[in-house]
């Protein structure tokens, strides 16, 4: 997925999500559909944050499993997961890439400490994060 259209919906969710839990981490999946060359995120599903720690965030593994069955049940997909860095830039952390374990997949990450909140999108790719160009739909 070279570009993706993040919905005006699942965008606002994300940075609600992000406000909300601030200062912890937030954490979630984004659901939508492939196209030629891009994909639409066109829903951000909220997930229980496992993380006892703030500033990292652990996906529930039951959570996980609901969202992509739900997803698959509405001809829909995961394409990927959402958190948030509540007092750093949307950049990936040396935590987020060491942990990244699902090639191919977005990972959106969204900073709420500014006005208007960061939203950047990567995908992981070999090991390492590579940013992809978006658009919002409004």
């Amino acid at each position: 997925m070279n570009n993706v259209t993040l919905g005006r919906a699942a965008h606002d969710d994300i940075v609600s999500h992000a406000r909300e839990t601030a200062p912890a981490e937030c954490c979630g999946l984004v659901i939508g559909y492939k196209a030629s060359g891009g994909g639409a995120i066109t829903e951000a599903v909220r997930t229980r944050n496992l993380s006892a720690d703030p500033n990292r965030f652990e996906i529930h593994p039951e959570d996980h499993i609901h969202v992509r069955r739900t997803a698959r049940s509405r001809g829909l997909e995961v394409l990927g997961f959402y958190h948030s860095h509540p007092r750093s830039p949307a950049t990936p952390s040396a935590t987020d890439v060491a942990e990244a374990s699902y090639p191919g997949h977005l990972y959106v990450i969204v900073s709420p400490s500014v006005e208007p909140a960061e939203v950047r999108i990567y995908r992981l790719e070999a090991n390492t994060f590579r940013e992809v160009a978006w658009q919002l739909d409004r």
